[in-house]
């Protein structure tokens, strides 16, 4: 029987994963468009009647099938990430503190939290240790 893996999230570790929460939605979405490859022939002009290239090492699109597919690593590790926080906002217990939560992770800057909220920077630096200590 297979055991999931649990994961130890330091409370740094996750204050980083909350932080680049949007970001890393963003560049998945971005990625995942990039790796759909769609090869492109010139069908006019004096480019339609030269040589294509063929599956060698010189071949444009060969190399850049290879600089796509690089791209699935990264986009494992954001997912792996992305679920990592959403498994722990149930944890998450407050008005205030849910609130800052989901504006952070939806990217926007503790200061503009703050002017929305009333608040100073440094109350939502200190919600936002609340957070991390809630969900660890």
């Amino acid at each position: 029987m297979l055991k999931e893996r649990t994961l130890t999230i330091t409370p740094d570790a996750l204050d980083s994963m909350i932080t680049d929460y949007h970001w890393m939605v963003n560049a998945i979405k971005e990625m995942r468009s990039e790796m759909v490859i769609g090869a492109k022939t010139a069908h006019y002009g004096i480019e339609a009647t030269l040589p294509k290239a063929s599956g060698g090492v010189g071949d444009p699109i060969m190399q850049e099938a290879i600089r796509r597919s690089k791209n699935i690593k990264r986009v494992v590790e954001y997912e792996k990430k992305l679920l990592e926080v959403q498994k722990l906002l149930d944890k998450v217990t407050g008005d205030r503190e849910m609130q800052v939560l989901n504006w952070m992770l939806d990217g926007y800057s503790m200061r503009w939290i703050g002017k929305k909220m009333n608040l100073s920077h440094t109350h939502i630096q200190n919600i936002k240790s609340k957070i991390v200590q809630q969900m660890i």
